[in-house]
């Protein structure tokens, strides 16, 4: 028989943002020591009043516990409740001290005063007109937020998503979740289909509803965007529809012809070439990635076809001026790539560690400021542009800087109708340029202006969509400078010499200390759980003390995947233990954010001015503001508490987020646990983060399954068949 219980949450210990399962410490009126409830909860803050219906359990390993059924919210009843509600965060602007001073004005009466006679707050010490608007709006959302979650726990969806969905939405959130609930799949980060979907059917969306079906296949198309892909096979869509909606080839082909006929999807009749490696005659593109794609390929031939401007050197004099300015020598293969530089529209220049490219650059640069040219250097990341910026001693900007973007203005403000002021255009890493950043970078390089691509075509392909250098170099238009040559200071470099051996498909060569230290070494471990004991005392110990570097700023783990003994959570959640244990800190679902933490930030935010794969240390945890503050590159960025998933901790991150940066040491768990993603490009992007040193800790096993496996996922795109003229298009 269900008990009924009534008081007050006292703690809240934990809660999967996932599915809003909580558990609380809470107090009953009549008990002296509170009580633990577990339960999936809407949204409850220390001090909340709660009604509870459920029964008492019994769990092995933490006792008696109260699960609950059913739960009403009420209002806090005596001040003590009050002060611990307002001060939990629930409301920006007043922590745990103001709302001590805000209880102590109005006792009981205080949510009261705050709903109905705000402006009294004003005989509060430290409570101006500012604050006061501020803890309105604050009270306000709150409401609404509530009202969110309620419908959605309602319709049994996650209350941690509520947040998310009136950050978006704002007061129109119920509305849009109850006319279209699709557009939460595709609008919001973490709410997939199958979430959206689930609301959808509890709003009686039909099954085979058109809009379903519709939504499905924009969700899927987006879906693969994330995966790689700028276009799926139609087939493959369609069957991937099947598995997805559960619904029938014909109703899916109607929604498909509907999107086509609503400008919203393009299909591209493919010849018979191109169909063959689709196994497939058509191709379906978002409609905005179809443009993109069609303008990059358009815009790089009309570069290339562009005649060439007059120099005013010869590339043979300018080449022999340039031997008495350097302070280095160049080998053939650059001193051709130097000629061609000078000579061609487009030039593409790859090759891994140690070979030059580099070197290469800085003498390009020299030659043309032989002629006075303008120059503009970039890469994908800001770490990218750093160092690029430190080898050639010219300002580097990131590719979005570099194109002024700015999202208050309509995004990039540099394009065809106002190019960059240039005459020479480098890119570096280009390994990690995406199709949709090609194509604004490509709008805005001037018709006059050389564009020269730089990056190890050998290395994983960009985290977004595309695979932009490997189709440039595959399209066979543009010329391509392949630097192969491994220069005699880079050959005494374990980490160079294996790096090339991993790529030709050979197994690494390794060394004891006996002829000092060593910047290459693999420790083998067959068991996940001493291979991570391992890896936490090589960052807390042994690199710092043997190598003296600091074990959060220097050292970086890159590991193959997320999840496992050695994947990316269980690596965070443990390191985090052993270098940054205290601290001031919040808890968000089953992360706790501290500060002094090592986070990587996960997605693009424009309005921050920070983006996918950017490294930052927490400053600072201001719990009254409801404010991170992290140190990115340097400069400090505040988070709001609701904007905290975009932060990820960063002591381990996974092969894939590490492209275009480097580190002075790297530690690489390699295990067949991983087997899934040991790859040959896998592992050799791994090992060329690191500049000083380079730890593997596994099995030999895996290190030869990755060392072998030189199969990658197609990724399904158009842009070289484009360029080739082998497209419809």
């Amino acid at each position: 028989m269900a008990e009924e219980l009534t008081g007050q949450v006292d703690r809240v210990t934990y809660t999967n943002q996932e599915n809003g399962f909580s558990v609380l410490r809470f107090r009953v009126p009549g008990r002296r020591d509170p009580v633990t409830v577990v339960g999936t909860f809407v949204s409850v803050n220390p001090g909340e009043s709660l009604r509870l219906e459920g029964r008492w359990g019994h769990h092995p390993r933490h006792g008696e516990q109260f699960q609950v059924e059913r739960y009403e919210t009420l209002t806090p009843a005596t001040a003590d409740g009050i002060e611990k509600y307002l001060g939990s965060g629930l409301i920006k602007g007043i922590g745990p001290v103001m709302a001590r001073r805000i209880v102590a004005c109005f006792g009981e009466h205080t949510l009261d005063v705050i709903d109905a006679d705000i402006e009294r707050l004003l005989e509060v010490e430290g409570i101006g007109p500012y604050r006061i608007e501020r803890i309105r709006k604050a009270w306000e959302d709150q409401k609404e937020i509530r009202q969110v979650m309620v419908f959605l726990r309602s319709h049994g969806v996650s209350a941690a998503f509520a947040t998310r969905i009136f950050k978006t939405y704002g007061r129109d959130s119920l509305d849009v979740v109850r006319q279209n609930p699709y557009r939460l799949a595709m609008d919001i980060t973490g709410i997939g289909f199958v979430t959206a979907d689930k609301i959808a059917r509890a709003l009686g969306f039909e099954t085979d509803s058109p809009v379903r079906a519709e939504a499905g296949i924009l969700y899927l198309l987006f879906r693969a965007t994330e995966e790689g892909h700028f276009c799926l096979p139609q087939g493959l869509l369609l069957e991937k529809g099947r598995e997805l909606l559960n619904i029938s080839a014909e109703t899916l082909e109607g929604a498909v012809t509907h999107l086509i006929e609503d400008r919203r999807v393009f299909r591209e009749t493919l010849p018979p070439a191109v169909a063959e490696t689709f196994a497939d005659s058509f191709a379906l593109y978002l409609k905005g990635y179809h443009t993109a794609e069609v303008q990059t390929a358009l815009r790089l031939r009309q570069l290339l076809d562009y005649p060439l401007p007059p120099r005013r050197v010869d590339p043979d004099q300018a080449l022999s001026r340039l031997h008495g300015r350097l302070p280095f020598r160049l080998a053939p293969s650059q001193e051709e790539a130097v000629k061609r530089a000078l000579t061609d529209r487009v030039l593409i220049i790859t090759g891994g560690p140690g070979t030059g490219k580099t070197t290469l650059v800085r003498a390009v640069l020299a030659a043309y400021r032989t002629m006075n040219a303008r120059v503009c250097l970039a890469a994908p990341t800001g770490r990218a542009a750093k160092r690029l910026n430190e080898a050639t001693g010219h300002p580097a900007a990131t590719i979005h800087r570099l194109l002024e973007f700015s999202p208050h203005a309509g995004g990039f403000q540099r394009h065809e109708e106002k190019p960059l002021n240039a005459d020479l255009v480098v890119i570096d890493e280009a390994s990690m340029l995406d199709g949709l950043l090609a194509h604004h970078l490509v709008k805005a390089v001037p018709a006059h202006a050389t564009l020269v691509f730089v990056g190890d075509v050998d290395q994983l392909p960009s985290v977004g969509p595309g695979n932009v250098l490997q189709d440039l170099i595959r399209s066979g238009v543009f010329p391509v400078v392949r630097l192969t040559e491994i220069f005699r200071q880079a050959r005494r470099s374990r980490i160079v010499v294996n790096a090339h051996r991993i790529r030709d498909g050979r197994m690494p060569l390794f060394q004891d200390d006996s002829e000092g230290l060593q910047d290459f070494y693999f420790i083998e471990k067959e068991n996940p759980e001493e291979a991570l004991n391992v890896i936490v005392r090589l960052c807390t110990e042994r690199i710092p003390s043997r190598f003296g570097l600091d074990p959060i700023d220097d050292v970086q783990i890159l590991t193959p995947m997320h999840r496992g003994t050695v994947g990316a959570q269980r690596l965070n959640r443990d390191l985090q233990q052993a270098l940054n244990p205290s601290g001031t800190a919040i808890q968000r679902g089953d992360r706790l954010y501290r500060q002094g933490d090592k986070v990587m930030q996960i997605r693009n935010n424009y309005d921050k001015d920070v983006f996918n794969g950017d490294l930052g240390r927490i400053l600072k945890v201001d719990l009254e503001e409801q404010e991170l503050t992290v140190a990115v590159d340097g400069r400090p960025v505040a988070y709001d508490f609701s904007e905290v998933e975009e932060l990820v901790h960063a002591y381990a991150v996974t092969v894939h987020k590490s492209q275009g940066s480097e580190y002075p040491a790297v530690v690489l768990p390699l295990h067949p646990q991983h087997y899934m993603m040991l790859q040959r490009n896998l592992l050799y992007t791994a090992v060329t983060r690191g500049r000083k040193l380079v730890v593997i800790v596994g099995t030999r096993k895996a290190l030869a399954m990755a060392v072998r496996n030189d199969r990658t996922q197609k990724r399904f795109t158009l842009l070289a068949e484009r360029l080739a003229g082998r497209s419809t298009h």
